[in-house]
This record gives C-alpha cells, sequence and structure tokens, in this order.
C-alpha cells in the first residue's frame, strides 16, 4: 500500500549552521492493512517522514507511492491526518465538525448524517454529537478526531502521537479503542510514537528510526492479533518487546541527548 523509496529531507536555513538533514535515505514498504508504528527519539523525523506519506511535504530526495500512485500532494480521498492537537473547528458542533470533512470528500447531505453518527458510535461519543469542542476534555476531543479520521473511509490513516496530550490512563483505554477499530476496519495505518508501550500495544510492526538525521535502525515485529485487551501488556512477549525496543534505542537517545547539550553549550 506504501512505498517509501529512499527518501531525504533537508531543511535549508539561512546558513549551514541552521541547515537540518532530518532523514537521510529512508526506504520502508508498508502493506495493505497493515498498522506500523515510527518509533524514536526527538527530532530524528518520525513526523517528517509522515508528512511525507500525506503529501503535506515533497522530500529533497526519493519518493512516496501510496497504493502505486506518486503522492506529490494531500489527497484527502485517500489518505486521512490525525494530529496531536484536536484539529477540530471551535465554532461548529461536533457534527458539523464531521459534515465538514465529508463535504470536502463530496459525500451528499443524504448519507453524511449516518456516516457521521456511525463513526461516533464507533468510539461512544454520539451523546457529544450537538456538543462545541470547548465542552469536552482533552480525550473526549481525540476520540472523535479518531472518529472522524475513520468517517471519511481512506485507504490510508496516519496518526501522529494522537494520544501524546493525554493522561496514561485515558491513552490506555483509546489505545484499547482503537485497537478494536483496527480488527473492523482494516485500514493500513502509520502512528507515531514516543512511547514504547504504545508501539508493542498497538502495532504489526515497529521501525526504530536512529537519532536524527533519521534512517531504520531496526524493524521489529508483534505477532498478536488484533484486537488487543490490556491482558497483552501483562504477557511475557509484551515485556520482551519493549525490552529489545529499548536496547536498540538506548543509544540514539544518547546520541540525541549529547546533541542537544551541545547545541545549547554553543548558544551560550
Amino acid at each position: 500500500m506504501i512505498t517509501i523509496d529512499r527518501v531525504s529531507m533537508t531543511f535549508v536555513g539561512a546558513d549551514a549552521a541552521r541547515t537540518v538533514t532530518a532523514l537521510d535515505d529512508v526506504s520502508l514498504t508498508i502493506g495493505q492493512g497493515e498498522f506500523v508504528c515510527l518509533l524514536g527519539p526527538s527530532g530524528c523525523g518520525k513526523s517528517t517522514l509522515l508528512a511525507h506519506i500525506g503529501g503535506m511535504l515533497a522530500p529533497t530526495a526519493g519518493s512516496v507511492t501510496v497504493d502505486g500512485a506518486l503522492v506529490q500532494a494531500p489527497r484527502p480521498n485517500d489518505i486521512a491526518y490525525v494530529f496531536q492537537e484536536s484539529t477540530l473547528l471551535p465554532w461548529y458542533t461536533v457534527l458539523d465538525n464531521f459534515r465538514l470533512a465529508l463535504k470536502f470528500q463530496g459525500i451528499d447531505d443524504a448519507s453524511w448524517r449516518d456516516r457521521a453518527m456511525h463513526a461516533l458510535s464507533a468510539v461512544d461519543m454520539t451523546q457529544f454529537a450537538d456538543h462545541y469542542p470547548k465542552q469536552l476534555s482533552g480525550g473526549m476531543k481525540q476520540r472523535i478526531n479518531l472518529a472522524r479520521g475513520l468517517c471519511v473511509d481512506t485507504k490510508v490513516l496516519l496518526l501522529d502521537e494522537p494520544f501524546a496530550a493525554l493522561d496514561e490512563q485515558t491513552r490506555m483505554v483509546l489505545g484499547e479503542d482503537l485497537s478494536i477499530l483496527l480488527a473492523r476496519t482494516g485500514k493500513t495505518i502509520v502512528f507515531v510514537t514516543h512511547s514504547l508501550a504504545e508501539a508493542v500495544f498497538l502495532a504489526d510492526r515497529i521501525v526504530v528510526m536512529t537519532a536524527r538525521p533519521g534512517k531504520v535502525k531496526a524493524q521489529i515485529p508483534v505477532p498478536h492479533p488484533h484486537p488487543r485487551s490490556p491482558d497483552f501488556m501483562l504477557a511475557l512477549e509484551f515485556g520482551e518487546i519493549r525490552n529489545e525496543l529499548y536496547a536498540i534505542l538506548r543509544d540514539e537517545i544518547r546520541a540525541t541527548v549529547a546533541r542537544m547539550r551541545e547545541t545549547r553549550n554553543a548558544g551560550g
């Protein structure tokens, strides 16, 4: 479904000191219906790679194809995006936010409401359809953002740390809900996270990236079927995969921390 072929990305600054290479020669294939987590230290290019898949950034080198077609711009009919922060428009009700998203896809007025309510039902939020975003908690907003991403019925769903701003208990519940939804929809999903436990609980495969410039360091399969219950977190397999990930990431995290210290010292 997704082919990333030797993608590199350099953000050019006013001088060499401000020029940053975020990604370096990244190649990756993601199969139809697969859930892949991108995991790595801060600043390693995870979100940048997601933006390339979504057509929001053009790579400096290399290419991305989705379902055989080259990605050169956003493709809302094929690829949906769920961000870390809520993107609900505050002057619209929840239901009107859905209507706007479906209108961009050309969904007729006769069917948009049924689709929106079905998606809200999947995340147990139908009772808040007429609420405004300011009346909702952070966890409720992210449930709705997730439902909206599912509602537009694209082949690919991109999630950029959608639970990062939430407390641990809410993250666990939403992760469990997402696992259940995945088993039903069969969508191809790419999920960016910093959380090792979240990656192991959700992913079919975890792609571990190096410190900047980001490269693929390892790919770890998680051979456990969806939906996954909280009991999976207590399984020996879960702990073994999480420990393996930490061992792979440890040097990359240290390299990132060392670079941050050097940058602070240079600035001082």
